[in-house]
């Protein structure tokens, strides 16, 4: 159970508080609720879209490897 806590937390993300204007964690209660009452398939794939237009609408300069291509970086395994 902490498990799945911990990712629904990481797919929801936190809340803001309208009044105060802070972020905050989700509590055990809220992620059930927001768990239960939508398809979780469909929240992970409208987050990866997100992420995926946030990507390509990044500038070529910036040296993105998530989309594919290549970055014209060195690569390194292990410790150097």
């Amino acid at each position: 159970m902490v498990l799945e806590n911990m990712v629904l937390r990481r797919i929801f993300g936190p809340r803001r508080v309208e009044v105060t204007g802070e972020w905050r964690r989700l509590h055990n209660e809220e992620l059930n609720g927001l768990y239960s009452s939508s398809n979780i398939v469909r929240v992970i794939k409208s987050r990866r879209m997100r992420w995926a237009g946030h990507v390509a609408r990044m500038g070529e300069e910036r040296g993105v490897q998530g989309l594919g291509g290549e970055t014209g970086g060195k690569e390194t395994t292990g410790k150097t």
